[in-house]
């Protein structure tokens, strides 16, 4: 190739992989990342400032991404109580930025924090007894001499689990017990199995065993063990259903709390704050995702803008949405992540070298390419095809960024070496992810080009289906 030849498509998208893999990846990512500058302003500057604005934006973004990442350690997860109520207090205040003015969902969750603190305050142990049949009441006698030890025992007595439950969530008053003790009776019905694997994790959990017909303990252990892999076979206690032979059946249980129950009284309630931090978070991402959909529509599409009025010669440009600081700020905001624009930087840049890598430029290259064929030559205009390979690739990177902010809500620092690890399978998935929406994206592209034929000096943007 001499010097005056133009760079075909496939000869630099050759080249971007032979630089990454000869460690250039940051170099070959910086020249097309940078035509984002152009993109933000394009609205207000027509004709050939636009041009001049996209060589601006390459050397805005040689400088922003020129710099090494910063490698920073990422600090541990709360240990205490105290750290958790902390982090359960700063979701609430999340809630109400995402969610505006108070409501009912609010209260309810104040309610349930300001509960799980009286929790955490109370004294002694908490035994829940369940069962799919409601537990005798009077067992209670019982049960309280039988587990009598050096710290006060409560029971909490359970009404019966419903054989059909939609959620098969355990009842927060039993989620909050210490420990629960299960009261079954063989053979196991699949109502018990599944009430068993929907018990919170991390709580401690006992089987009291009423056994059809008398059988070895061991045997009944390993029956139980073969249909619920999670049970211990030593927190398995035969007993035959009589009252008076409660005491012995219950004894391995008791020399447990025993010597277990100053942890117990430790570990629960980090347990419970971790249960209500992670339900929380996982409203939270319902309520990020639909926000994110608004910020991808209108991003995707200014970066679409500035390879339309300053196309490159290739398509390679997935680093469009890496290398868009404000995306990435505005998404860090979203999330409440404190990481800086050097720290989102270094995790978007490893999605975006996973994105070259796995070929998601071609896979939208080839696909936009088909839509010419059946759509005309409307789209054969400029850079347009271009344009919307960029848009496209900045909804894929900015879904994979949300993962990653996703997966590390609540840490100080990113990991970057578990980041690249994870890097590809983020990637993919999210390239999956979007094509299950292609016909939407072709169609709001569709809108966008004859904007921009219409209108040549704008950068208008489409309306969201």
């Amino acid at each position: 190739m001499t010097p005056q030849d133009p760079l075909r498509p496939a000869a630099l998208s050759s080249l971007l992989r032979s630089q990454l893999s000869a460690g250039w990846g940051r170099q070959a990512l910086l020249l097309a990342g940078g035509v984002l500058g152009g993109g933000l302003v394009l609205r207000s500057l027509p004709g050939e400032g636009v041009g001049l604005i996209g060589l601006a934006g390459i050397a805005a973004g040689w400088w922003w991404l020129g710099k090494r990442p910063t490698r920073l350690a990422t600090p541990r997860l709360p240990s205490t109580f105290e750290a958790w109520l902390r982090r359960c207090d700063d979701l609430l205040l999340q809630f109400e930025r995402l969610e505006g003015e108070p409501g009912e969902g609010q209260a309810r969750r104040g309610a349930a924090l300001a509960a799980l603190r009286e929790e955490g305050g109370r004294s002694g142990l908490q035994l829940a007894l369940v069962g799919s049949l409601a537990p005798d009441a009077s067992w209670a006698p019982q049960l309280q001499q039988a587990l009598r030890g050096r710290l006060p025992l409560s029971l909490r007595w359970g009404e019966a689990l419903p054989a059909v439950s939609r959620e098969r969530r355990w009842p927060d008053g039993l989620a909050a017990a210490d420990v629960v003790l299960f009261h079954l009776m063989t053979p196991l019905r699949a109502a018990d199995l599944r009430w068993l694997e929907a018990v919170p994790a991390g709580q401690p959990v006992w089987l009291l065993v009423q056994p059809e017909a008398p059988c070895d303990p061991q045997d009944l252990a390993a029956e139980l063990v073969s249909q619920w892999p999670a049970a211990a076979p030593e927190r398995v206690l035969p007993w035959d259903g009589r009252p008076e032979a409660l005491t012995a059946s219950l004894q391995p249980l008791a020399l447990w709390l025993a010597s277990e129950g100053a942890a117990l009284r430790r570990t629960t309630p980090l347990r419970r704050c971790e249960d209500l931090h992670r339900h929380w978070q996982a409203q939270l991402e319902r309520l990020r995702r639909q926000q994110l959909v608004q910020l991808q529509q209108r991003t995707q599409w200014l970066v679409a803008a500035g390879v339309f009025a300053a196309p490159l010669p290739s398509v390679d440009l997935v680093v469009l949405a890496a290398a868009n600081g404000l995306m990435l700020q505005e998404m860090a905001r979203l999330w409440d992540c404190p990481w800086n624009g050097e720290q989102l930087k270094a995790a978007a840049v490893e999605l975006a070298k996973a994105s070259l890598l796995l070929g998601v430029v071609e896979w939208s290259s080839q696909a936009l390419a088909a839509a010419v064929r059946l759509h005309g030559a409307t789209w054969l205009v400029g850079g347009a095809l271009q344009a919307l390979s960029a848009a496209y690739l900045t909804r894929v990177v900015s879904h994979a960024m949300a993962d990653v902010l996703a997966l590390s809500a609540g840490v100080e620092a990113p990991d970057l070496e578990r980041i690249k690890r994870e890097a590809p399978l983020l990637v993919a998935r999210a390239a999956e992810a979007e094509k299950l929406d292609w016909q939407g994206f072709l169609q709001q592209g569709r809108d966008w080009v004859g904007r921009q034929l219409a209108a040549p000096g704008s950068a208008s943007l489409p309306s969201s289906p």
